[in-house]
């Protein structure tokens, strides 16, 4: 397995603790991962094996985050941070995030369509924020145990958004997510949102094991629509 990978040049960002690669050929998908916070970029190993698995052709790369806090890094300070402010620290740090996710996808010239991010926690907090943020950033999103930091008020463009969460979770209740979900299924989002029993605030495998299911079945509503679209262009053109 190829381990080795250009650093990206959108510092302070560029350091990563895992990097899996195609053995040949140029990757053809990119997941970008990213850890909770106070962990860094190995806690998303065993996503990453489970996506490299799967998608043998794609570019696995978990980083870490810009930040020092104790035990690990963080993508925002948490010193601080209430219900108040929490949101306003994550815009602070989206245009640096989304500048190195760009950047990594230019490394294998990888359109915005075949780029995922993968977060855990505060990761999936930056993660789902980015998409709602930025458009033509990511077409697919896995946030596990992860939360709004703003409630969405419209559906990211064209992006697949997995939310992954246990019911034991005592960090961020999964209730706040499926509420989220819920608003975006009304605002006509692709968004699937799973909630496991027995599961706590964790990178737990069952939920690793769900996200691989969901990239392999879930199809985005928009695919059907331009599908029933040239069968009915098709039937048209037939009575002609």
């Amino acid at each position: 397995m190829n381990t080795a990978a250009p650093l990206s040049p959108a510092a302070p960002f560029a350091s990563r603790a895992v990097a899996m690669l195609p053995d040949k050929g140029l990757p053809e998908l990119l997941f970008l991962l990213l850890h909770g916070a106070g962990a860094d970029a190995a806690q998303m190993r065993p996503l990453a094996q489970a996506l490299r698995a799967q998608y043998p052709q794609a570019a696995v790369l978990a980083i870490n985050a810009p930040l020092p806090i104790e035990a690990g890094q963080q993508w925002y300070s948490l010193d601080g941070c209430n219900d108040d402010n929490h949101a306003e620290r994550v815009q602070a740090a989206l245009p640096g995030f989304i500048a190195t996710v760009r950047s990594w996808a230019a490394q294998w010239e990888l359109p915005w369509q075949q780029v995922a991010l993968g977060g855990f926690s505060q990761g999936a907090v930056l993660a789902l924020e980015a998409v709602q943020a930025e458009a033509q950033l990511a077409g697919r999103v896995l946030a596990f145990s992860g939360a709004y930091a703003s409630p969405p008020a419209h559906a990211p463009h064209e992006v697949s958004v997995h939310i992954l969460h246990g019911q034991l979770d005592g960090v961020l209740p999964y209730q706040d997510q499926v509420s989220a979900a819920r608003r975006l299924v009304q605002l006509g989002a692709d968004i699937t949102a799973d909630v496991l029993p027995d599961i706590g605030h964790e990178l737990h495998p069952e939920l690793i094991e769900r996200a691989m299911e969901q990239l392999r079945t879930f199809l985005p509503a928009r695919m059907w629509k331009e599908a029933m679209q040239a069968a009915a262009e098709q039937d048209k053109e037939d009575k002609q």
